[in-house]
């Protein structure tokens, strides 16, 4: 597949992960599907519905799709009835996730503004898409990550199980948005390969930003922009956060009850 608009016009590649993870998947195997990917919600494979809404996103001009096997692209993209100008690039994927974006920003190549979401983001579409690049490349910063408050996330789905980082001000969830707006954003890349294993565990992601850092955190001292300030020191980057009221931006395809909420969410849009 080839792209159909050239890099360089000032809008967003996207970049769509999407390769299997190291052993047995039970989604997809409950699925009897090959890739998580191809799970399908509302009819849909997942991966399909998020390079639709990338599609009809103004602000991206290309969309590529790291993936082990491409033919698994090409399998969601008809399914989801994508053409035209909405058509993906398959790139190789790596070992993990940090590395498979260092590669694809290699093989392309793609230079900033980038954005990088993941293929379970089933419940993605272009208003979200819209409204994060604009408050990404509104804030300044080199590096810009989507997050969502607990609190707007349990008003709306009060049993849906998410994991939170506490911060002085509340609890935030990840909205698997990421936007790098400068070449120096990439930096950042290699240390979040670092942190990468513990996504899951915050107080492991939290040691291994510095002893002062994970104190200030067990203590309630910790606030979102102060750890964005800590972490812009490390890497020499600056990296922020974006705020997005929305609690679907922090809904994936994780585990059966995420898919179950999913098709509820697409249910009810429909």
């Amino acid at each position: 597949m080839s792209a159909a608009v050239t890099p360089g016009d000032g809008r967003f590649t996207a970049l769509v992960m999407a390769g299997r993870r190291p052993g047995p998947d039970a989604l997809a195997e409950a699925a009897g599907v090959s890739h998580r990917c191809l799970v399908r919600a509302g009819g849909v494979p997942i991966l399909g519905r998020v390079v639709s809404a990338l599609a009809h996103s103004p602000s991206i001009g290309r969309i590529a799709v790291s993936i082990d096997e491409p033919e698994v692209l090409s399998q969601a993209v008809e399914l989801a009835g994508i053409g035209g100008q909405g058509q993906p690039i398959a790139v190789p994927c790596a070992e993990t996730p940090s590395r498979s974006v260092l590669r694809a920003v290699e093989d392309l190549p793609a230079t900033p503004p980038l954005l990088v979401t993941t293929a379970d983001h089933a419940l993605l579409t272009p208003a979200l898409v819209e409204r994060f690049c604009a408050e990404a490349a509104a804030s300044g910063a080199q590096l810009a990550a989507g997050v969502s408050t607990a609190s707007v996330i349990q008003a709306a789905y009060p049993d849906t199980q998410r994991t939170y980082l506490r911060f002085r001000e509340g609890s935030y969830s990840g909205c698997n948005l990421y936007a790098v707006m400068a070449e120096a954003g990439l930096r950042t890349v290699a240390f979040w390969g670092q942190l990468e294993q513990e996504r899951k565990r915050p107080w492991r992601m939290a040691l291994a930003l510095g002893p002062v850092l994970l104190i200030r955190y067990l203590l309630g001292r910790l606030s979102l922009a102060d750890a964005a300030r800590h972490i812009s020191r490390l890497t020499d980057v600056d990296c922020q956060a974006v705020v997005l009221p929305v609690a679907e931006a922090a809904i994936d395809v994780d585990k059966p009850e995420d898919l179950a909420l999913v098709e509820t969410i697409l249910q009810q849009r429909s």
